[in-house]
Order: C-alpha cells, then structure tokens, then sequence
C-alpha cells in the first residue's frame, strides 16, 4: 500500500511508551521559523554553508548537482512501487512517499523521500528511507540527517522509529542506520548549535578539509580556504 503524501501527525498522539527519548531537554522552540532537517547534514559537513543560508538570504545557487539529486529522486520515487521490500529486509509494508514533517519540540520541518510502516498495533515501526544519488558510503552528516527524521517521525506518529535506510540509486543498495543513543544526542546538540548560530549572526571556521570547498557553491563567500 502505497502514500504519495502523507501530512504531519497522520498517526497522532504522543511518543510510543517505551521509545528511547533523549529530547526531555530541549526547549519547545516558539519562534516563526523553523531549521530544515537538511540544514543538520550541512553543519556537520560545512557549518558555514548553513550560516549563509540564513544570514545571508537569497544567495545560494541552484547547482547542476543538486538539480541532478532532484530528478533522480523523482525517477526512483516513481519505480519503488513496483520493487519488493527486501533491500530493507522487509516482507511488508506500507509505503508513503514525500512524507511532510514539522517537530515543535525540535524546532524542525522536513521532507522524508519515503516512510516505510511495519507491523501492526503495538508493533508499528516508522522506517525513514533517504534517496540519494552518490555510490559512496554515506557519511556521518547523511546519518545525522536521517536520525533527525526519525526523531520528528516519533513525536508526530507517536510509533517508534528505531532505524532509517539511505539508499544509493545508482547501485540501488540500501545502507542501514541504526538510532543509537548517541546519534540522537548529537542530532539534538546540533539543533541547539545551529539555533544559536543563526540567532547570534555568527559565522563559525571552515570545514575540516578544502577538499570539501572545491565544488561549493559558496566558496566565493569565503577568503580563508582557496
């Protein structure tokens, strides 16, 4: 059974009991705006692509990469339908497909590719699935990206969500993330970081490696890496 959309809090109520929730001390942010769930990959790939993006609006370029990522998404999202579960390791489930996520407590909005929904009754299990357009491993950011999905998918469904799959189009491999305790802490961390960040204008070092400056689209903006 298959969702083309299905909007924030389809599932309602609260966490599900027994749901590891290591959030009990964030904030519940009030604020008009809200971070995207990309912005936690971004910072911990390159924190100053995010502080460009809010300090300074309507400065970011559309890149052939990314427009790239965008169409093959959608080209996958139209054949996953007719594909079994099985490289999720999965018999069953319920596929939703642009999923729209808003956390208060987090302070974060989103869009999940695709949602898997397993078992039934006290066993409903929340899978958040990433497409992306790359053949390497994913990286740490991609992972804390992804646990950040599931976080908001607990709080809004009110399910647990104890793991989430990155699946690589071109080798069509779908890479396994487990949610451990201390991938959710960093996710909330980086919320709080990034929040402060934004709110006190300031701009944070360049990322750990220049490699990573070679195809930015933002390099212009920076004088201290090449």
């Amino acid at each position: 059974m298959a969702s083309k959309q299905l909007l924030t809090g389809a599932y309602g109520g609260a966490p599900a009991e027994g749901t590891a929730d290591p959030r009990g001390a964030l904030p519940s942010w009030e604020d008009p705006w809200l971070l995207e769930v990309t912005d936690l990959k971004q910072f911990d790939y390159c924190p100053r692509v995010v502080y460009y993006r809010y300090c300074l609006s309507d400065v970011r370029p559309v890149t052939y990469k990314m427009a790239a990522g965008i169409e093959a998404q959608s080209r996958v999202t139209r054949l996953e339908d007719r594909r079994s579960l099985r490289a999720y390791g999965l018999e069953q489930g319920e596929r939703h497909y642009h999923v729209s996520v808003v956390s208060t407590r987090l302070g974060c909005s989103g869009q999940i590719d695709m949602v898997i929904v397993t078992g039934s009754g006290n066993e409903r299990r929340a899978i958040p699935v990433d497409f992306k357009l790359s053949r390497r491993k994913p990286g740490n950011h991609f992972r804390l990206q992804l646990v950040c999905y599931g976080l908001m998918l607990e709080e809004a469904w009110g399910i647990p969500a104890t793991e989430g799959y990155i699946y690589l189009i071109p080798s069509r491999q779908a890479i396994s993330v487990p949610f451990t305790a201390h991938l959710r802490r960093k996710a909330t961390r980086l919320v709080t970081e990034i929040r402060e960040m934004i709110m006190e204008q300031r701009m944070p070092g360049p990322p750990r490696s220049v490699r990573q400056c070679v195809d930015c689209e933002f390099r212009r903006f920076c004088n201290d890496t090449i």
